[in-house]
């Protein structure tokens, strides 16, 4: 090999490595999905299985339910796996790295439409969305926002269908509605490249805590019982191994009924595993109580039908969505009892 040749290689090579260095592939990876954030089965488990979640407060019950199968004696152990947007979490249980997370409900109608065979086992929480707007904004209706931009975490989430139908009855048809990643949001309010923001929590106490924002409508006013996420199992996993599902849905279920009445304890559980502020969380969890709601969270055909209409009717579905195909409620417990959860002191 000529001199020429081997330093025209050896250009090439280092060009290579420092476009690596800059760009770090694999950083953007870990940032879509991380891995399980706990590993290794408890002393009494016969498996193990992990669980898609966003760090946001309607997939708590996920963090909870990890911490208590780590920290008692159960059939199954749940590792839970972060993600950081809903396209990698719908690609994620698509090729079945994943077969059980939550997830916006209207997404997973989208899934089943695109012949996903995907089940909702059960709801995150009820209410615990915003729409915020800048503290300086003297908006008092979503009508003074015309003109402006406002951002919601996907097309395929109930924050959407909520947002146009307001936009509808306000008769505003000229807003600028676009999608950013819920831990965005904030950051993109205070920078003044978004004028509003319609998400789940904690992203709307973020903005209040910094100062940067204010709350214009709670979910819960205009759409009561507010239902943004839901707990969605692949029926293959629910084919292959419904023990690990009832446990998970029992986990779920009965780590809501506890996060209820201990909300300060879920937050000091949840805070590491979302990697955010505990006071955050505790913020959001308390300011007011009712803001997020985990009792009711029993799927109800009549929940899931208000939602698949709006999305029929706003063409983010093709055709109507069968409820009945999409629901399955089997592994919801008849009583549902707080889980027994032990937290060190605060």
């Amino acid at each position: 090999m000529s001199s020429s040749l081997k330093i025209g290689l050896g250009v090439v090579a280092a060009f290579v490595l420092l476009t690596l260095l800059h760009f770090q592939p694999w950083r953007h990876a870990q940032n879509s999905a991380d891995s399980a954030i706990h590993t290794g089965p408890n002393a009494g488990a016969r498996q193990e299985l992990t669980v898609g979640f966003l760090p946001v407060t309607c997939h708590l019950t996920c963090c909870v339910t990890d911490y208590a199968s780590h920290q008692s004696v159960t059939g199954t152990n749940f590792n839970s796996q972060l993600f950081h947007d809903f396209p990698t979490v719908a690609a994620a249980i698509k090729k079945k790295s994943i077969e059980a997370t939550f997830m916006i409900v209207p997404l997973a109608m989208k899934l089943r439409e695109q012949g996903v065979p995907v089940k909702i086992c059960y709801l995150g929480h009820r209410d615990g969305s915003e729409i915020v707007v800048a503290k300086s904004d003297p908006a008092k209706s979503l009508r003074d926002l015309k003109g402006k931009t406002l951002a919601i975490p996907s097309p395929y989430s109930n924050q959407n269908l909520v947002l146009h139908e307001l936009m509808h009855q306000q008769g505003m048809a000229d807003t600028n509605v676009r999608v950013l990643p819920p831990p965005q949001m904030p950051t993109a309010l205070a920078a003044h490249a978004i004028d509003g923001y319609f998400v789940g929590e904690p992203f709307c106490g973020k903005a209040e805590m910094d100062g940067t924002g204010r709350v214009l409508y709670y979910a819960k006013d205009v759409w009561p019982h507010f239902v943004s996420c839901a707990l969605v199992v692949h029926e293959d996993l629910i084919k292959e191994h419904p023990d690990q599902v009832r446990d998970l849905v029992s986990g779920i279920a009965r780590s809501g009924a506890w996060a209820d009445g201990h909300r300060l304890e879920a937050a000091k559980i949840a805070a590491p595993m979302y990697r955010q502020d505990q006071k955050l969380l505790e913020y959001v969890l308390t300011q007011p109580k009712d803001r997020v709601s985990y009792s009711m969270l029993t799927p109800t055909d009549e929940d899931l039908q208000k939602i698949a209409d709006a999305a029929l009717a706003q063409k983010v579905l093709q055709k109507p969505c069968k409820v009945s195909d999409l629901v399955d409620r089997e592994f919801i417990p008849k009583d549902i009892q707080p889980a027994d959860i032990k937290t060190a002191a605060r």
